[in-house]
């Protein structure tokens, strides 16, 4: 217990001298997911699988730099359905969870209270279908751009477009069941895009 207030006095007394600590919720769209090639560890079933399109929301947690800029920790989440084409059937093989845990930071250009800005980010995409199927935890990295409208000295509003990349193996057995790897997924990487909008209070 010690030890670890020592380690939490030390990492806030390393913080910028002007540093702000912010807290930071979003809503918005999750889209544009890629196709996975998926065929049958069981028969000849093959075809693609993909994430459908649905609503996302999050939060970050950080501190302002002087650069202008910010280091964050994120959050978010994503309840949608795993949707297959080809042989396949039914259509919905899962309903889906879709996690992001990052750690990332942000660049901005200010001009007055309008502060266009550069982020990226990389950690980790956990994927949780429903029923009997293993969850999955890949590495991903995340960039995107924004705008932020600073209305307040504590209070600013902002949009941005980010794209996620979640890393997956090639050829690899994916949500597993207790009756074993029912498909194989072909693929290197997953892409998915969001539109997100929200508010950020500083303290």
């Amino acid at each position: 217990m010690k030890k670890s207030l020592v380690l939490a006095l030390i990492g806030l007394c390393s913080l910028p001298a002007a540093a702000e600590v912010y807290v930071a919720p979003f809503g918005g769209y999750s889209f544009g997911a890629s196709d996975f090639d998926v065929y049958s560890t069981q028969g000849e079933d093959n075809g693609t699988v993909k994430l459908s399109e649905s609503e996302n929301y999050g939060v970050m947690l950080g501190f302002t730099t002087k650069d202008p800029g910010n280091v964050y920790l994120l959050y978010s989440h994503q309840s949608t359905d795993l949707r297959a084409s080809g042989n396949f059937s039914p259509n919905i093989i899962s309903k889906m969870d879709v996690d992001y845990f990052h750690v990332g930071g942000s660049l901005y250009f200010p001009v007055e209270n309008v502060k266009p800005y550069v982020t990226t980010s990389l950690g980790l995409t956990q994927l949780r279908p429903s029923g009997e199927y293993s969850n999955e935890t890949r590495f991903s990295v995340a960039l995107g751009g924004g705008v932020e409208y600073q209305a307040t000295n504590a209070l600013s509003l902002f949009a941005e477009v980010k794209g996620y990349a979640t890393f997956i193996s090639a050829d690899n057995q994916l949500f597993c069941s207790g009756q074993g790897c029912i498909w194989n997924i072909q693929s290197d990487i997953m892409w998915q895009g969001q539109a997100n909008i929200g508010a950020s209070l500083k303290f």
